[in-house]
């Protein structure tokens, strides 16, 4: 490659990488806008929804821990000697902290909460929207997965299309209510809380209940689910 080619693959990164740059703060403002949207369709005021929203943002970041195991764990070792790897057994302890995600966990749960004391006037609706928490549960425990050394992982567009289908079909007059509160806590107890006893033999330093945050945890599968319908 000729000097010139290099300063034209430079050039070319270069502008690729400003470019990225410029376009990033675009997809924030139109995943802000989506999540505005979705709360303000939930009855919630733009200011307080404003204010949640980047208290979910920040949130997603901050754990809090609630319980800890020491565990026995076998894993084998590469260890690079002389050119020559060698695999040496490796038997230990170690811990593992179990948290909730402020951003991912709690705060869609006070928003649920919300929701549900607005339903407590129509039985009809709140009947259903528990239905749809069951079904939602059902079906993020069939697919909910224990990976070694992370935690448990789903994918992330089964619970808001599930919760949105569900809620399609028998949200009545309110699907939106419906999508949100069953998207929310079918992630958290199908994903999550179904599988804690998995956790302590992952052999992962920390799970987090939420703890993918705002973008592909619990929060975002009720946000989905209420831009789907």
């Amino acid at each position: 490659m000729n000097k010139y080619q290099g300063f034209h693959h430079r050039s070319q990164s270069l502008f690729l990488f400003i470019l990225l740059l410029l376009f990033l703060p675009f997809l924030f403002l139109v995943f802000a806008g989506s999540v505005m949207i979705a709360f303000t369709r939930l009855g919630i005021p733009p200011p307080l929804a404003y204010s949640l929203f980047w208290l979910s943002l920040i949130g997603s970041s901050i754990n809090i821990p609630i319980k800890e195991w020491i565990s026995e764990v076998e894993e084998i070792r590469e260890i690079r000697f002389f050119g020559i790897n060698y695999r040496i057994p490796y038997h230990g302890m170690k811990k593992t902290v179990l948290a909730v995600n402020l951003g991912g966990a709690i705060i869609p749960l006070t928003i649920v909460a919300y929701e549900l004391l607005r339903l407590s006037g129509n039985p009809h609706l709140l009947s259903n929207s528990i239905l749809g928490i069951i079904i939602v549960t059902v079906v993020c425990k069939i697919f909910a997965r224990p990976i070694k050394g992370l935690g448990i992982a789903i994918p992330a567009f089964i619970p808001p299309i599930t919760a949105a289908i569900t809620a399609l079909i028998i949200g009545g007059e309110n699907p939106v209510v419906v999508a949100y509160i069953s998207g929310t806590m079918g992630a958290l107890i199908g994903a999550d809380i179904l599988n804690l006893h998995r956790i302590k033999d992952l052999g992962a330093p920390i799970a987090s209940i939420g703890g993918a945050g705002t973008f592909d945890g619990i929060f975002l599968s009720g946000i989905i689910a209420v831009l789907l319908i």
